[in-house]
């Protein structure tokens, strides 16, 4: 709390304090496109059927996926803690988080393009293969390890690349307008369609279905990995770390204390981990095997696509109006919050014995209610895509405020941990869930129904029952206060520190800079007063 008292001790000018809402710009028109690009290659893939591709194509046996899932939540707890201090402790002329996402984008797209062509190398193997089950298993367990330091890397990156708050909501808007009207869910809406035209099992059999599906999900996911690798890649070698780190680096138990000091990311971790809990199906799952309609997610959102991109300047708005707190609260629970209303027009109609009939297992009202389900949530679409990344940055800007030091990577670690505990969880009880409901994974290929309980748990696990299960994440939040007077003051203060600093280490003078932080660290710990 001591940087909070000296708040009340130092005076500043009108300029100072008004430097958090200047329209300032660091970082050039060449990176702005590098870092549009970027953006687009998180989504451009087809990872939406990720879990299909699985159980139905590669045709792993559910209780093989539980343990693959349990193992793997394991080793992604234990290696995020080792990863992250690795990464802490990196300064190189290159930056802090360039050198793992350069040196790793090779190796991760290698990695990725393995598992999209295991129907290959495993072709012929049934859902018990012993041989595909190991591969599968190392597989994950590398992916995890290249991604982990990749997403660590990633996450900061975000936090680094310019120093001014507008100028990075300026990029993350921006990005997400850009990826948004120029379609970055092509491949995904590509995919949808060509699910649903091989599904006319009209004159097919069973084997020509299952070839048609292989050659679909290995081509798809094996382009997308190739093109988006290629686009990250280039942002990676053009782009500049601008936040100067601290000489010297924090330590491991500096930097698990900067996470213990920081108020907003104790407040977001434990959101994340109260909302992991939440036990959430596919929705593709419900389109494919219920409705047999994959491209449901293409129609229903059709009234609602006008608004995406005009959801961005609804962002400005909302940001004078309304509190940081209640504007993340909302974007992050209106989904579900929708989804209640969906799932009890669904049972209209339905058999309460035998979960027969009923508007959940028909198109026209399924229709209805998801594109105006869409067209609601698509008026927050632009915030969502905004403030919860703005806010985390905020929180390391609020860590170096106060302790003198950035500790983004131990950080998102610590922050991502708390969220990976509870939806490892929620993940092995969803999956298992899918096999004591009686789900057959053989249906889809077999052109063969799923039986109506098995459809109705389908609906109700990516309606009601993440609506419900997620809901105590806003709890948390509603304790968040890092904004008005206090967040000036603190860009205020932070301006004069980080031009103190520039122009200590221009001149070549590291001790200046070792003094001052040594004399932000004595302050901290309360040896000056």
């Amino acid at each position: 709390m001591l940087a909070e008292q000296q708040m009340n001790e130092q005076t500043y000018t009108a300029e100072q304090l008004g430097y958090v809402y200047e329209n300032r710009r660091y970082v050039g028109n060449k990176e702005t496109v590098g870092f549009v690009l970027w953006d687009a290659a998180q989504s451009l893939n087809i990872n939406t059927y990720a879990s299909r591709f699985i159980t139905n194509i590669v045709k792993i046996d559910l209780g093989y996926q539980t343990i693959v899932r349990s193992v793997n939540s394991v080793w992604d707890i234990v290696n995020d803690i080792f990863t992250a201090a690795i990464v802490e402790k990196t300064r190189t002329r290159w930056g802090k988080f360039r050198p793992y996402l350069l040196g790793l984008a090779i190796p991760g797209c290698v990695a990725t393009l393995l598992y999209w062509f295991m129907p290959y190398l495993f072709a012929g193997q049934n859902a018990m293969s012993v041989s595909k089950f190991i591969f599968y298993l190392v597989l994950e367990i590398m992916r995890e390890g290249v991604g982990t330091f990749q997403s660590i890397a990633r996450t900061g990156m975000l936090a680094v690349i310019t120093p001014h708050p507008v100028d990075r909501t300026r990029l993350i808007t921006m990005a997400n307008f850009a990826s948004g009207f120029f379609g970055e869910k092509l491949p995904e809406h590509a995919m949808t369609i060509l699910l649903d035209v091989i599904d006319n099992k009209a004159a097919k059999s069973a084997a020509t279905i299952e070839k048609q599906l292989r050659g679909t999900f290995v081509g798809m996911g094996a382009a997308t990995t190739i093109i988006s690798s290629a686009m990250s890649f280039w942002y990676f070698s053009i782009s500049k770390e601008r936040v100067m780190q601290s000489v010297k680096t924090p330590s491991i138990i500096d930097s698990l204390r900067s996470i213990a000091n920081n108020k907003p990311v104790l407040l977001m971790t434990l959101s994340d981990f109260l909302a992991g809990f939440g036990i959430s199906g596919s929705k593709s799952d419900y389109y494919i095997d219920v409705l047999h309609f994959a491209s449901m997610t293409l129609v229903a959102g059709i009234p609602a696509a006008p608004l995406s991109p005009v959801s961005y300047s609804f962002v400005p708005w909302f940001r004078r109006r309304f509190s940081s707190r209640f504007l993340y609260i909302v974007s992050r629970n209106i989904g579900n919050f929708l989804h209640v209303f969906v799932f009890l027009f669904g049972c209209i109609g339905m058999d309460r014995k035998t979960y027969a009939g009923g508007f959940y297992q028909k198109k026209l009202p399924m229709f209805f209610a998801m594109a105006t389900w869409e067209l609601i949530w698509t008026v927050f679409y632009g915030l969502m895509s905004v403030i919860g990344t703005e806010l985390y940055n905020e929180s390391m800007d609020y860590c170096e405020w106060k302790n003198g030091y950035r500790t983004e990577a131990m950080t998102s670690v610590a922050k991502g941990l708390a969220a990976k505990v509870s939806s490892s969880v929620s993940g092995v009880v969803t999956t298992a869930l899918k096999k004591i409901v009686g789900y057959d994974q053989n249906a889809y290929t077999a052109g063969t129904e799923q039986p109506d309980k098995v459809k109705f748990w389908l609906f109700a696990m990516f309606t009601i029952i993440p609506a419900i299960t997620s809901s105590l994440g806003i709890v948390p939040m509603l304790f968040y206060d890092l904004h008005g007077k206090k967040k000036e003051m603190m860009y205020a203060e932070l301006l004069t520190r980080r031009k103190e600093a520039s122009i200590a280490v221009s001149d070549g003078d590291l001790d200046a800079v070792r003094e001052m932080e040594e004399k932000l660290k004595a302050i901290r710990d309360g040896k000056d007063r």
